[in-house]
């Protein structure tokens, strides 16, 4: 199991017009992944990135030394197949889709493995995870949304904390090295909560590109987690 915490910054806080620029003082500052929030103004009331934006920032998207920095797409799109394939094609290295978005789940996971892309499964804050239980074997990545998908900048809903505990538990019975990803209203005065709940990866939007120093946000967390 891995226990090491990630902090993935969401572009959807970022200044639009600079998005590269943004991309790479966000890693120069200490995020882990970059994270990419695809609104399709049908399963969600917002529209933002294609795959043509992913593509594009994929350069930008490396450590100083020239590493690459996941990227991690969430579709917020119905339906789900052909774009995750495009995003794969673009660059994506996770790609987690919400399961009720999806006719066939099993067949999405698939499809995202076969694009050799780390494939997830994201819960609405009023969604059960029961789904779970038949495709752990294909999960790489469970994303709990803490707000309701669709804008940034909102505030997190406490009963997400309980559903972290019961998804970490079914994690830790799994075996699995899954991560387990918390997104929405993620701040440096409620991340350790969240961490102890059981979450290993932090979605954080306007926390931290809504700042001056973004390294001193993702410093403060650090702190926090540690």
């Amino acid at each position: 199991m891995s226990s090491t915490f990630r902090i993935a910054p969401s572009i959807l806080s970022a200044d639009f017009a600079r998005l590269g620029e943004e991309v790479r003082t966000v890693i120069d500052a200490g995020a882990d992944w970059i994270h990419f929030d695809v609104m399709d103004n049908h399963y969600v009331p917002n529209l933002t990135f294609g795959p043509m934006v992913c593509q594009a920032l994929r350069k930008h998207a490396v450590k100083a030394d020239g590493t690459p920095v996941p990227i991690d797409v969430h579709l917020m799109v119905q339906p789900v197949d052909a774009l995750a394939q495009a995003f794969a094609k673009s660059g994506a290295d996770i790609i987690t889709f919400h399961p009720d978005a999806s006719t066939h789940v099993d067949r999405t996971l698939q499809l995202i493995k076969a694009e050799g892309c780390q494939a997830g499964l994201v819960f609405n804050p009023a969604s059960p995870v029961d789904v779970l239980e038949w495709v752990l074997d294909k999960v790489d990545v469970v994303l709990l949304m803490s707000v309701n998908p669709g804008f940034g900048g909102q505030s997190f809903i406490d009963s997400t904390l309980r559903k972290a505990e019961q998804v970490r538990k079914i994690i830790d019975a799994s075996g699995r090295d899954i991560r387990l990803e918390i997104d929405g209203g993620v701040k440096v005065d409620n991340i350790r909560r969240i961490a102890d709940a059981g979450a290993d990866t932090f979605v954080a939007g306007s926390a931290i590109f809504g700042q001056a120093s973004y390294k001193a946000v993702i410093d403060a967390m650090r702190a926090e987690l540690a």
